[in-house]
């Protein structure tokens, strides 16, 4: 890989890191299920009038759409608002990459290497470690049960988004996000208005401030947009696991955001935590790796 593309997919990780960070400001003025159907709306309008629907069925749009936003970033935002710091967030979301080793193993009869259940194991001795230490929601609290519950249920959602995107085939990537955003924002904001209400809703648009709207826009244009788009890029032009390790760096970016920018405190269990995880996510990449060969 060129030095010039190294550097694109390290900005694309480093945008998916500190984007922990971006979401906590966002959450600090508006509810969590408004801010993710902002964040879906601006993903598609106004590119949808300029964007080609891809040659994707509309179930698979929607299916993906849903899966990815109320699923994913509906329950990792209302985690967010006061129930996992930011750091440990962008950390437990990884077991995506687990959970979707399984679903293609239930789905469609793939074999995991023995080197990939190793890395599951080591993996989730880190996610035991960050359980270890929740705690019950109250002052200073900054993890509960809750929350990592919230998170890991969220890693589920993306990982059932990654199978739909999956068989989706070899499509507009940006297309595919475009018009799979126009069917994740109506389903956001019909929970929105269920669960926070009418009045949370409006108070919210009210008071949001440049921090918000810059959060907002943050979420689809640098998260969605040049993060998806970036990242397709590359592995149209590169072999997946040259490409896909970089994606290891995305929790280290988000610890390190969390605490430089949010002073979330990093003791010993946290890093402890962060070694299992990243440590089986680099072990599963090698495993894949290997594979390939």
């Amino acid at each position: 890989m060129p030095a010039s593309h190294l550097l694109l997919a390290i900005a694309v990780v480093a945008v998916w890191g500190s984007n922990f960070v971006v979401i906590k400001w966002g959450l600090a003025e508006l509810p969590p299920f408004l801010f993710a159907t902002l964040r879906f709306a601006l993903s598609a309008f106004p590119l949808l009038l300029f964007v080609r629907r891809p040659a994707v069925p509309w179930r698979r749009l929607a299916a993906f759409g849903l899966l990815l936003g109320p699923g994913q970033f509906g329950l990792l935002f209302l985690a967010m608002r006061a129930d996992i710091a930011p750091g440990l967030a962008s950390l437990a979301i990884q077991i995506q990459v687990f959970f979707t080793i399984g679903l293609a193993m239930l789905l469609g009869g793939e074999r995991p290497r023995p080197l990939q259940y190793a890395a599951l194991l080591v993996a989730l001795a880190g996610m035991a470690v960050i359980a270890a230490h929740a705690q019950a929601r109250g002052p200073g609290v900054q993890t509960t049960a809750f929350g990592l519950a919230l998170v890991l249920a969220a890693a589920l959602a993306w990982a059932g988004a990654n199978m739909v995107a999956k068989s989706a085939g070899r499509v507009d990537m940006l297309g595919f996000m475009v018009w799979s955003s126009a069917c994740a924002a109506p389903a956001l904001a019909a929970i929105s208005l269920a669960v926070e209400g009418p009045a949370a809703v409006a108070a919210g648009l009210r008071g949001a401030g440049l921090a918000a709207w810059g959060a907002v826009a943050w979420q689809a244009l640098g998260n969605t947009l040049f993060g998806y788009g970036a990242w397709n890029w590359l592995l149209a032009r590169h072999p997946a696991a040259t490409v896909a390790p970089t994606s290891l760096l995305v929790p280290v970016f988000g610890m390190a955001a969390a605490a430089a920018l949010l002073g979330e405190a990093m003791p010993v269990w946290k890093l402890a935590a962060t070694a299992l995880v990243v440590g089986g996510l680099a072990l599963n990449a090698v495993a894949s790796r290997v594979a390939a060969r």
